[in-house]
C-alpha cells in the first residue's frame, strides 16, 4: 500500500458511518449478544484463543454479524478475506481458493474466507466451497439474515458451527448511543452533545434490537441540530422523531397505558368490533409491542371469549402465534390482523370458562372426592380384587358410541359444569347431545 492508497483509506474511515467508525476492535468491546459471548462461552473462548473453526452467523440486521467478522479479522493470525454475495461470483470465490493455498504452502498460514449475505449464493456457489472447507484450506465465516438451515447447504451447515444472533437489549442500544455521544476519537463526542432521557428510551425502542438504525439516527440528529444558547446540541423528544421519522405513541410497556391498550385490544375482539381491535393492534405494533406478547393474548381470548363457538378461532390463533416468531416484523402485522379479525367477527361464547371455573370451585369446595369404582384403573395389580372398572361400559360398544353411565363422583351427580350457548358451533353441540341422550333412551 502506497502513501496514496494509505491517505484514501484514512479518509475513507474518517467519513464512514458512525456505526461503521464505532466497530470494536476487540471481542471485549462486543456490546450484547452475551448468550454466545460471555466470557465462559465457546465463541468468545475460540475467538480468544484464535482456535475458530468454521462459522455461520444468523440474526437480523444490525445485531453485530459483520462486526463479529471484524473482530476476528483483527484478532486471528491468518489470512483475512472477505466478499459479498450480492456482488461476488465463482470467480471471486476462485481467486480467494488459490490464494489460500499459496499461503498456506508458502508460509503455513490459513486464511479465513467472511461471506457477507451467505443466502445469496447459489447451490452451485455454496457447493463449490465444500471440498476447500472439508480439507482446512479455507475456514468459512457466513454471515446471513435468513435462517441457514433454509438457505444455506446441508452439506456446509453440517461443517460449520450455528450462532444466532439476538436482536440488542433497549439498554444495550443506550450503551451504544451514550457511547456514540462521548466517543471523541470514532464518535460524536467532539460536538458537545446531550440527549434527554425521553429521546434515549424511545430511540432505543424504536431501534427494535438494530443498533445500525439508532447510530444512524443520532448521528443525523447531532449533525443536523442547531446549537442551543448554552452551546450545547441537545438531542430531544422531538429531535429523535424527526431523526428516526416516526412519532412518539404514548405507550409505557411497563406502565398503566400499555395495561389500559391491551384491555381496550381483548375487549374489542370479545365485543366482535373488528374495526376497534385492528386499531388498537396497530397501535401496539407502532409503539414496538412485542409480537409475541399480543400472540399470546390472542390465543386465550379465542378460548376464553369465542370457545366452542368457534373452535377454529383458537386454532387461528395458535397459527398466528407461530407464525410471526417466524416471519418477524414488519410482515408480522399482517398475520395478527388477520387473526385479531377472525376472533372479533367469530361467534362468541364463554361457557368453556364458567365450565373450568365452576369445575374448580366444586374441587376446592367439595375436596378430594373418590371416583366412581367402575372408572377406575383396572389394570396394575390388586385391582381387580378391589373391583376397580367392573361394571364400566366401553362407549364405542354401544350406538352412536354413547351410553348412560355415572362419570362425575356420584356427590356431584347431576352437577352441569358445561353449558354450551345457542351461538355458532356450540347450537351444534347442543343438538347432537340431545340426540345421543335421546336415542340411548335418557330423554
Amino acid at each position: 500500500m502506497d502513501i496514496f492508497q494509505l491517505m484514501e483509506q484514512k479518509n475513507k474511515e474518517k467519513e464512514s458511518p458512525l456505526a461503521a467508525r464505532l466497530r470494536p476492535r476487540t471481542i471485549d468491546e462486543v456490546v450484547g449478544q452475551e448468550h454466545i459471548l460471555a466470557k465462559d462461552k465457546l465463541l468468545y473462548r475460540a475467538i480468544k484463543a484464535d482456535k475458530l473453526s468454521s462459522v455461520i452467523f444468523y440474526g437480523p440486521p444490525g445485531t453485530g454479524k459483520t462486526t463479529l467478522a471484524k473482530v476476528i479479522a483483527n484478532t486471528t493470525k491468518s489470512e483475512f478475506c472477505q466478499i459479498n454475495a450480492t456482488i461476488a461470483g465463482k470467480k471471486d470465490m476462485e481467486e480467494v481458493v488459490e490464494n489460500a493455498k499459496k499461503i498456506y504452502g508458502g508460509y503455513g498460514k490459513k486464511t479465513i474466507l467472511f461471506i457477507d449475505e451467505i443466502h445469496r449464493f447459489n447451490k452451485s456457489q455454496q457447493d463449490y466451497l465444500l471440498p476447500f472447507v472439508e480439507d482446512g484450506t479455507i475456514t468459512l465465516i457466513g454471515a446471513t439474515t435468513e435462517n441457514p438451515y433454509f438457505e444455506v447447504n446441508g452439506a456446509l451447515i453440517s461443517r460449520s458451527q450455528i450462532f444466532e444472533l439476538k436482536p440488542l437489549s433497549d439498554d444495550n442500544i443506550k450503551t451504544l448511543i451514550n457511547k456514540a455521544l462521548t466517543d471523541r476519537d470514532n464518535g460524536l463526542g467532539s460536538f458537545n452533545a446531550d440527549i434527554t432521557p425521553e429521546a434515549m428510551e424511545f430511540l432505543a425502542d424504536q431501534a427494535n434490537g438494530d443498533a445500525r438504525r439508532a447510530l444512524n439516527a443520532i448521528e443525523l440528529g447531532v449533525m443536523t441540530t442547531e446549537r442551543a444558547e448554552d452551546g450545547k446540541i441537545h438531542i430531544t423528544l422531538e429531535v429523535a422523531e424527526e431523526c428516526i421519522q416516526k412519532r412518539a405513541v404514548l405507550f409505557d410497556k411497563d406502565g398503566d397505558n400499555h395495561y389500559d391498550t391491551i384491555s381496550a385490544f381483548i375487549k374489542s375482539m370479545r365485543g366482535s368490533d373488528p374495526d376497534a381491535a385492528v386499531y388498537y393492534l396497530a397501535k401496539m405494533l407502532y409503539a414496538g409491542e412485542s409480537v409475541t406478547f399480543i400472540a399470546r393474548r390472542m390465543m386465550i381470548c379465542a378460548s376464553e371469549d369465542v370457545g366452542n363457538a368457534d373452535p377454529q378461532a383458537l386454532v387461528v390463533a395458535t397459527a398466528a402465534a407461530q407464525a410471526v416468531e417466524r416471519v418477524g416484523m414488519p410482515e408480522a402485522n399482517l398475520i395478527l390482523s388477520q387473526a385479531a379479525i377472525y376472533i372479533a367477527t367469530a361467534p362468541k361464547s364463554n361457557s368453556c370458562t364458567i365450565a373450568i371455573e365452576e369445575a374448580t370451585n366444586a374441587v376446592k369446595e367439595k375436596g378430594n372426592l373418590p371416583i366412581p369404582t367402575h372408572l377406575q384403573d383396572a389394570h396394575y395389580k390388586g385391582a381387580a380384587k378391589l373391583g376397580h372398572g367392573v361394571g364400566y361400559k366401553y362407549a364405542h360398544d354401544y350406538k352412536n358410541n354413547y351410553v348412560e353411565q355415572q362419570y362425575l363422583p356420584y356427590e356431584l351427580k347431576g352437577e352441569k359444569f358445561y353449558k354450551p350457548s345457542f351461538n355458532g358451533y356450540e347450537q351444534k353441540i347442543i343438538d347432537h347431545m340431545k340426540k345421543i341422550k335421546k336415542e340411548a333412551g335418557e330423554e
